[in-house]
């Protein structure tokens, strides 16, 4: 028998059926369409924000045919990768000649016949701004040419035309409070140019960088060196020829080999994008090279595989709502002749045609919202789309995925329709059903089973059976769900009324509450396992950051020595134009014999200070040098992070000098430095530098309280002052010195191991000189308040410079977490309200009692406004628990990895945190259910219009 007939029926009457119940249709498509919206516009974002190599190209060459540049040994010859960014001499050939390096490289010369070209070339400056001063790139080029178009837009006004006039980036232009038609100076030789418009480089929005015509800048900046010696002169780059080829010609492969017959290395977009075989590339047999592509991650996989799953339990519960309603219909089917198995096809052929219809407006919408909010992802991700790039077949993969999800989301509902009897569909009566009790069963072993298996898939670090195991262990929750379900029915024993007829009816109707707790439960699960895998990279991120000073401080420092610092005028230009807090903490540097910052020309022409490490257990690092890597076989990643963040190897893998310490890092201070810097509040250790004690930040380099400070008092010949105080050979000295230790956590203090009273230095010999500042900061500086202090240090004689700290490692964690937050808040509210309408269309028989027994008319809106409540809060719960397991065991898999690399660099970091996002959870777990709850009772009518009762 061909079935096409009865399905062409069934389509028919799915197709009416939709068109006549327009709410429950709009509810389902959204359902569906908006999972298929949210996919399509990652993809479409995805595709068009990674730069395809043209797209590379072209933010590289603008619309020129090639890039050739010379390298720094002279005209001597070489092979290239047709990419251009690999090169290297031929195998076996004589290193070039000093002569040879120094021989100027004829670029031109090697162009193609009838090829055009423009120059550039760049240098990094200081220039003025509306708030003072600010450092940036200028770059000599034409921009106004054509040449250039798709690297360099014009945003506003017009290109420079002449040598006095420059153009900036908007990004530029915007944080030095300039204006078209303004006066930009470059500091040191003093030029002045007229600010004539503003561009953008479409793949780095961000960039704060200057254009002006060759020869405006770095030939008149080196001219007014060479006059005047007191201006430094510029630092430009190596010149760059952009080449427009023959017309219909390009630059090929051959002109490239040519190119490199005479020293020359081309980047061509022609032959970038079109390889020549390896045959014939002399340097193919030198290069392995490697692949771009990368692997797809764990995390996209299981997000993926949740993600389908989510579709399905949120369009549920949407088509159980339609099952429900259409009874009557789906009974008059069976009371024409029709069989179970075209009934249930009605209801599929229902979700085939709502499914199709929320694909596509799914897919409509995303590129819709794509387009719309292109500029504001534009601006966030920091480059312009070249073109909205769409791969087809992966638009109707997606498409096809709504689809054929709709009608899994229809088949439970259809199964169930199947089975209710003719008279119960027609009558309106719900009948009996037992609940299962084989599915709890299957739902604890699935559950147990698929946590194993994505913990097993963290182990061997198996990205699929990372996915598997956790959409596994959501599917046994699902099947626990009808236990759960009728649990909370034995919680409202003592509640009063309205809440213990809720949880009963949740109970009792388990068919339709069950679902819309997945759909909740899924969408939370989804957004808590995201959530917490992002907190805890975040946590993991802000571990491996190293600050280069205490966060919220700023360091004034001296550039010249002695008298010459001028340190009171630059405090005050600080402390005039920066959010300071507090007074300055003054800082000093100290040395033996003569400085070497001063006498450093001649081979051992200065002293030296050093701090002695003694050796032994809390001394030596175990994590450095012989035995480190056996023993990092057998550390834990816990007991590793102890182990590397203690004081004998806090300066073994990275250590930063500042302030004029040199190696020692040691500085000069009092008790402000402790309090302001440091951060350490202890009055005995303030009270121990005002005795003349030095404060050991580091233990490991204390003994018995005590440290070991070894001087060589050598003195410069032309350290005439010093040398007659100390004539004859120079001389070692080893002091013992009595310190106060610090606790353990203030070794990572960043550039400073010990504060020294000035009285101790110069009790053993050494010389100090004041040599700055340390402020606290109420609030980060702004970028008017940064130029407006570096203005000032200029005017002061521009003889000390600003040390900031490099911001405690930051990213948009917190706006993912939030959006997270709430698109499950969202998909809660959405199931909520499938649950208020599963219920409405059940419940109208009990709410009839209610009335007629003399229930109050608010007993009707309460009670939906607790149904919602029910639903949403066991739903967050069980999403909460579900997303904690492809969460773990990711985290898991980084775990694995991180162990690997520390086994094999035992002072790399293997701290793998797992960290709860709380007020996500929070939010999810209070507010939203609170939410819903209110939202259902407000939008629901307290009035009944009774009716007989049915039956």
């Amino acid at each position: 028998m061909n079935p096409l007939p009865g399905w062409r029926a069934a389509f028919r009457i799915a197709r009416r059926d939709a068109a006549r119940a327009k709410g429950r249709s709009a509810l389902v498509v959204a359902m569906i369409a908006l999972p298929v919206l949210g996919v399509t516009a990652a993809d479409l974002t995805y595709r068009s924000a990674l730069p395809t190599k043209a797209e590379e190209l072209t933010a590289e060459l603008g619309s020129a045919d090639a890039r050739f540049t010379a390298t720094s040994i002279g005209p001597v010859k070489l092979q290239q990768m047709p990419d251009g960014i690999n090169w290297s001499t031929p195998e076996g050939a004589p290193d070039p000649t000093p002569e040879e390096q120094a021989t100027p490289v004829d670029v031109p010369a090697t162009f193609p016949k009838g090829s055009r070209y423009l120059t550039e070339r760049s240098a990094p400056a200081s220039v003025t701004t509306r708030h003072g001063i600010a450092d940036a790139e200028i770059s000599e080029l034409r921009v106004s040419d054509p040449m250039l178009r798709g690297r360099i837009e014009l945003t506003d006004g017009a290109y420079p035309r002449t040598k006095s006039e420059i153009a900036a980036t908007s990004d530029f232009v915007k944080s030095a409070g300039l204006s078209i038609g303004d006066r930009v100076t470059v500091r040191g030789p003093e030029q002045t140019y007229t600010l004539t418009g503003t561009v953008e480089l479409p793949a780095d929005l961000r960039a704060d960088a200057l254009y002006a015509l060759p020869g405006s800048v770095i030939a008149p900046w080196q001219k007014a060196a060479a006059r005047d010696k007191s201006i430094l002169p510029p630092q430009p780059s190596d010149l760059k020829w952009l080449v427009k080829g023959p017309a219909g010609a390009g630059v090929t492969w051959q002109d490239i080999l040519a190119a490199n017959e005479r020293g020359v290395v081309v980047t061509s977009r022609q032959v970038a994008l079109n390889p020549p075989p390896d045959s014939e590339v002399p340097m193919a047999g030198m290069s392995s090279g490697f692949s771009t592509e990368k692997e797809t991650t764990a995390a996209v996989l299981t997000v993926a595989a949740m993600a389908v799953l989510e579709i399905v339990l949120l369009a549920g519960p949407a088509f159980a709502v339609g099952a429900r309603r259409s009874r009557r219909q789906l009974g008059l089917v069976g009371s024409c002749g029709g069989s179970r198995g075209q009934v249930r096809a009605v209801v599929l052929a229902g979700g085939a045609v709502l499914g199709g219809v929320g694909a596509v407006a799914g897919v409509g919408a995303g590129f819709g919202l794509t387009a719309l909010f292109r500029p504001m992802i534009e601006d966030y991700t920091g480059n312009r789309f070249g073109e909205l790039t769409v791969r087809p077949w992966e638009i109707l993969a997606i498409a096809a995925l709504g689809l054929v999800t709709g009608v899994l989301a229809a088949l439970a509902p259809a199964i169930v329709a199947g089975r209710q009897s003719v008279l119960e569909s027609l009558t309106g009566r719900r009948g009996t059903r037992r609940s299962s009790r084989v599915l709890p069963v299957i739902g604890v072993i699935t559950l147990t089973a698929g946590i194993g298996i994505a913990v097993w898939g963290a182990v061997a670090g198996d990205t699929g059976f990372v996915a598997g195991g956790s959409v596994l262990a959501e599917l046994g929750v699902l099947g626990c769900i009808p236990v759960i379900v009728g649990f909370l029915g034995r919680l409202g024993r003592r509640l009063p009324l309205t809440p213990r007829i809720a949880l009963r009816d949740a109970a009792r109707n388990r068919g339709r509450t069950a679902p819309a707790v997945a759909a909740v439960m899924a969408a939370v699960a989804g957004s808590v396992a995201i959530a917490t895998y992002t907190s805890s990279y975040a946590a993991e991120q802000e571990y491996r950051f190293v600050p280069n000073m205490t966060p919220g401080t700023v360091a004034l420092s001296a550039s010249d020595t002695g008298a010459n610092a001028d340190l009171p005028r630059s405090r005050a230009a600080v402390e005039q134009n920066y959010p300071v807090s507090g007074r300055p903490a003054d800082f000093g540097r100290v040395w033996a014999g003569s400085d070497c910052s001063v006498y450093y020309e001649e081979e051992n022409g200065c002293g030296t200070l050093e701090l002695v490490k003694p050796t032994g257990k809390g001394h030596n690092c175990p994590l450095k040098g012989e035995g480190a890597k056996e023993l990092a076989l057998r550390l834990s990643a816990d007991e590793h992070k102890r182990m590397v963040n203690s004081p004998a190897c806090m300066d073994e893998n990275y250590t930063m000098v500042a302030f004029g310490t040199g190696d020692h890092k040691i500085v000069i201070g009092g008790p402000d430095v402790l309090a302001t810097y440091v951060e350490l509040d202890d009055p005995a250790a303030a009270k121990a530098l005002a005795e003349g004690v030095p404060v050991l930040l580091n233990p490991a380099y204390a003994k018995n309280g005590e440290v070991t400070l070894k001087a060589t008092h050598t003195y410069n010949d032309r350290d005439k002052k010093n040398r007659a105080q100390h004539p004859g050979k120079a001389r070692t000295t080893t002091d013992r010195l009595k310190v106060y230790v610090a606790p353990d956590r203030f070794a990572a203090t960043p550039g400073i191991r010990m504060v020294m009273p000035e009285k101790a230095a110069e009790r053993l010999g050494l010389h100090v000189e004041d040599h700055g500042s340390f402020y606290a900061l109420h609030r980060d500086a702004t970028d008017a308040e940064t130029q407006a202090a570096h203005a000032a240090l200029d005017r002061a004689g521009n003889r000390a410079y600003l040390m900031h700290s490099n911001e405690i490692y930051r990213t948009q964690d917190d706006t993912i977490l939030l959006i997270l937050a709430l698109f499950a808040g969202v998909v809660t509210l959405g199931a909520a309200a499938i649950t208020t309408g599963l219920s409405k269309a059940d419940a109208e028989a009990d709410l009839t009692t209610l009335s007629a027994v003399g229930a109050p008319p608010g007993v009707r809106r309460s009670l939906s406004g607790f149904q919602c409540l029910v639903v949403a809060l066991t739903g967050v719960l069980l999403g909460t628990a579900a997303g904690l397991v492809p969460a773990v065991a990711l985290r898991l898999t980084d775990l694995r990895a991180a162990l690997a690399d520390m086994r094999d660099d035992p002072m790399e970091s293997a701290y793998t945190p797992i960290v709860m996002p709380w007020e996500t959870i929070g939010l999810l777990a209070l507010v939203v259910p609170v939410l819903a709850g209110l939202l259902a009772a407000g939008l629901t009518s307290s009035r009944l219009t009774l009716a007989r009762r049915a039956g």
